[in-house]
């Protein structure tokens, strides 16, 4: 059962990316006053799976100089990360849920970050090198503010599991109760996904397209899907943390709602310059979640010295 479970999320998180990815096409059409994918289907419906077909179907190529393993595989290990945390989401029925859910969030989206620097490492090519190296800058940079301001929650909460953030905002969502860590979370969501404005890896005319420059075909296939999903999870998450999402809350609605600020943002806002990127991590949200995790505690404590 719990095998079929897993089979049944996998290939509704895929079609979920493929749709996603039409959607921020259509989206970003009409912010720029255009159609967008309109030909394949009715209203370009069946783009995604156009798209995926030319991709699949491509000549696999790889460099010669390439260290040959390292550089197929990494994409399948961040395709299989991605979709491997979407194991911790508490779902309705017989499924794996476990107690310390959140922490088994920090630790697989932290190794994300080798499968970039692997990828960028391993084709041996300049342009890519340096498209990983900042990219994995960036993404740790990031991850210490993800992790500090989930930190502040559990102390809050004073558990482990994604089904205690539910339990705790049966009355009122927790964004209310902290609108700035809010905003952290998804500014910090949006640089831990490499989306814009925080797409340098990708964005610069140096860089040409960051890590994944020699990939074509089935490997930028897999490295575009790792990233959808990882923007589906992320809303996902937002939505559970802050917008105490039940199934029976509008859930997918949220989660719609907050994929569509994803793209929203890209639409609007020009790239960032990459000093000040690092600026924002370490200067301004870092003390941010440091003094908030001291509020939260202090918090908890005075609750618990009040009970006794």
């Amino acid at each position: 059962m719990i095998l079929l479970n897993t089979l049944l999320l996998v290939i509704f998180v895929l079609v979920g990316v493929a749709f996603l990815t039409l959607f921020e096409r259509k989206v970003l059409g009409y912010i720029q006053i255009r159609k967008g994918p309109n030909k394949v289907g009715f209203m370009g419906i069946l783009q995604p799976f156009g798209d995926a077909i030319k991709l699949f179907s491509k000549e696999q190529v790889f460099p010669l100089m390439s260290n040959y393993y390292s550089y197929y595989l990494s994409p399948v290990f961040s395709l299989f990360l991605s979709l491997l945390l979407w194991v911790c989401i508490p779902m309705a029925g017989f499924y794996l849920h476990f107690s310390f859910s959140m922490l088994f969030f920090l630790c697989i989206s932290s190794l994300g970050v080798y499968t970039i620097m692997v990828a960028g490492w391993s084709s041996n090519s300049s342009y890519s090198l340096l498209g990983g190296l900042r990219s994995v800058a960036q993404t740790i940079s990031y991850e210490v503010s993800l992790a500090l301001v989930l930190l502040s929650f559990l102390f809050l909460i004073f558990g482990l599991s994604m089904v205690d953030f539910l339990k705790f905002q049966k009355y009122s969502w927790l964004l209310f109760l902290s609108l700035p860590l809010g905003m952290i979370w998804f500014v910090s969501s949006l640089a831990e996904t490499n989306r814009t404005p925080f797409d340098f890896a990708e964005g610069e005319s140096e860089l040409v397209s960051g890590f994944n420059v020699e990939y074509s075909s089935g490997g930028f296939a897999l490295i575009f899907l790792a990233e959808y999903s990882s923007i589906l999870f992320m809303s996902m998450l937002f939505s559970v943390m802050f917008l105490g999402s039940s199934l029976l809350s509008f859930f997918f609605l949220k989660l719609v709602f907050l994929s569509f600020a994803f793209i929203w943002v890209r639409g609007t806002y020009p790239r960032f310059r990459y000093d000040k990127l690092m600026n924002l991590a370490w200067k301004s949200f870092l003390p941010i979640s440091l003094n908030f995790i001291m509020f939260f505690f202090g918090l908890k404590f005075l609750d618990f010295s009040l009970f006794i």
